[in-house]
């Protein structure tokens, strides 16, 4: 929950475009998007698709497509199917995609160990929620550097928080 906070806030902070999609919601399988998360991106369209290769889904497709980009950040709930399915698609079209490695979970360390190798294998770029946040900064003295110091003031108390 932590990281995954974090990547949305730094997608805030940058003006990132969020395409946002759960899966199963209107079959009554799952309840949605968490609240915390909805909170950080309370603009953001939640697209609810049936497959599970999101790139599959048309709407949520044409919804990346339309942001016009060729970087893509990617998080989701389980690494394996998730966040690995929509990026080895992707990557064959040409993305470049990050997958933001501790802001998603497998369903055993060892299924989300091979999905991230799997994934790195095809050409993804795995980062971490920190170092996404410094990377879109990548200057203290770019204007704008007050946003990324706030993600990391707050990150690095509820970090000490869930580890003591």
């Amino acid at each position: 929950m932590l990281n995954v906070t974090a990547v949305a806030r730094a997608a805030a902070a940058y003006d990132l475009p969020v395409v946002l999609s759960t899966v199963g919601v209107e079959l009554g399988m799952n309840t949605g998007t968490i609240q915390a998360l909805r909170a950080e991106l309370p603009d953001a369209q939640e697209i609810d698709r049936t497959t599970l290769n999101s790139w599959e889904d048309p709407e949520f497709r044409a919804a990346v497509e339309a942001t016009g980009r060729r970087k893509l950040i990617v998080t989701g709930l389980w690494t394996e199917v998730c966040v690995a399915f929509p990026t080895l698609d992707m990557l064959r079209e040409g993305y470049d995609v990050y997958p933001v490695t501790n802001a998603i979970g497998g369903v055993s360390r060892d299924a989300h160990e091979r999905a991230v190798q799997r994934m790195t294998q095809a050409g993804a770029q795995p980062v971490t929620a920190i170092s996404l946040t410094c990377e879109l900064q990548r200057d203290w003295g770019r204007p704008g550097a007050d946003s990324p110091r706030r993600i990391l003031r707050w990150y690095f108390p509820e970090l000490q928080k869930l580890t003591s």
